[in-house]
């Protein structure tokens, strides 16, 4: 007996172009374009949450060291300082308070600064 596969085949299809809307012109009407398209989107959307991740801590470790050298340490003598003191607070709340906070920063830096 013979099979068409239209439903199943359909099904494939819309699902893809649903996934494609906001895509520009054959981009997001036209299955082969979609697909193609859609699968790189995919990839990057992959690969970017990964370097979200490391962008933020990027830009955490530079407000981080901005504002350790206001109270005259490097990043890596304010890092080491707050392991010595047994200070466990991440580099994504040390940033936060390095901008919405300086006096409780500068707090903290002394704690890091002090000779253990």
């Amino acid at each position: 007996m013979r099979v068409k596969r239209g439903f199943k085949a359909r099904q494939r299809r819309q699902k893809v172009l649903k996934l494609a809307r906001g895509f520009r012109g054959g981009r997001s009407k036209l299955f082969r374009t979609a697909a193609g398209t859609l699968d790189r989107a995919l990839r990057y959307a992959y690969r970017d949450r990964k370097a979200r991740k490391r962008n933020f801590r990027a830009l955490w470790i530079i407000r981080i060291n901005a504002a350790a050298r206001i109270n005259d340490l490097s990043y890596s003598k304010f890092m080491h300082g707050l392991k010595q003191a047994n200070v466990v607070l991440d580099r994504k709340v040390l940033a936060e308070l390095a901008i919405s906070d300086p006096a409780g920063f500068a707090q903290i830096a002394k704690l890091a600064a002090r000779p253990a």
